[in-house]
């Protein structure tokens, strides 16, 4: 049996580390959107403490199946009124780190699925 790779067209995230995330190879130092339809979007917020609901506004707007909230170095949720565009439009939401939330992109958007990572990039302490 001959096994070949899926070939996809997604961005994949092929680096993190604190502060940054490389994208096809490209390193991004700021808060950022990327979506398995090729959307790199900057996200204009630099701290968890500065999330707003505006910030998960943009995030409904994407029309994806499931956003992946990177929330930084460790877990922390969102607030419930700021997540309400995104369960008006019926758009799962997953909340994890950072480094988590790129690494399930990466599976999901391999599988062909339509999905965003929402990645807040804090700046390293």
């Amino acid at each position: 049996m001959k096994l070949q790779p899926d070939r996809s067209l997604a961005p994949t995230i092929t680096g993190h580390g604190p502060g940054w995330v490389a994208v096809n190879g490209e390193r991004i130092a700021h808060s950022v959107i990327i979506g398995s339809a090729g959307q790199r979007i900057a996200w204009p917020v630099s701290t968890y403490e500065a999330l707003e609901a505006s910030h998960f506004a943009l995030l409904a707007e994407l029309d994806v199946e499931v956003v992946l909230f990177g929330s930084g170095p460790r877990i922390r949720f969102p607030r419930p009124a700021w997540i309400a565009p995104l369960v008006a439009r019926r758009t799962g939401l997953e909340t994890m780190d950072t480094a988590a939330a790129c690494r399930t992109y990466n599976i999901l958007a391999q599988e062909g699925r339509s999905v965003a990572a929402a990645l807040l990039l804090e700046p390293p302490v």
